[in-house]
């Protein structure tokens, strides 16, 4: 959506409609009642407020595409299932589990989706973020239970297909030719 539609103007100054929006519905729930006096009092009292203290529309970098996002949600909650179950599987073994640490190299400078990235991967059972090199554009990650030889090259294919999902689903235009 434009910066215009979003936050249109009012009296020479522009008013966050998502704000006005989040105010009132903050308004009308501290007064406990629906009616149609506490909304149009909420209305009110938040476009005078946002327009007396207003603050900077701010452009966080995400666009929901919502294609992409449903195959990131089914792959995510599959990953999260098979991850749940590997995990599962190292604690009712006897003996400790194998774990690595594996640096990774993300593709892109967005910091968005590098905050994205971080979250999904710490959120599967079995990996961790543990450190984060903003300037090298880089992850270090703890994961535990994989076994074998291949497994740092397998941890950053895995990587590689996370970012790409989450840029395709989340990514705006400059950040999904930036992984091409």
């Amino acid at each position: 959506m434009s910066e215009r539609l979003l936050a249109p103007r009012l009296f020479g100054r522009r008013v966050p409609l998502p704000l006005v929006a989040w105010l009132t519905l903050v308004w009308v729930t501290l007064w406990g009642e629906l009616s149609v006096g506490n909304v149009l009092g909420g209305l009110a009292t938040a476009l005078v407020v946002t327009w007396l203290l207003p603050l900077p529309v701010l452009d966080p970098g995400i666009r929901v595409r919502p294609l992409p996002l449903v195959r990131f949600l089914v792959w995510f909650g599959w990953d999260l299932f098979l991850s749940t179950v590997r995990v599962v599987q190292w604690v009712v073994r006897p003996g400790d589990p194998p774990t690595w640490l594996v640096r990774v190299r993300l593709r892109t400078s967005s910091e968005s989706m590098t905050v994205m990235i971080m979250v999904a991967l710490s959120t599967v059972p079995g990996s961790l973020v543990v450190e984060a090199y903003m300037d090298r554009k880089e992850l270090m990650l703890h994961v535990l239970g994989m076994a074998g030889e291949g497994v740092p090259d397998a941890v950053r294919r895995d990587v590689a297909g996370l970012e790409s999902r989450i840029v395709a689903a989340f990514g705006t235009r400059a950040d999904r030719e930036e992984l091409r």
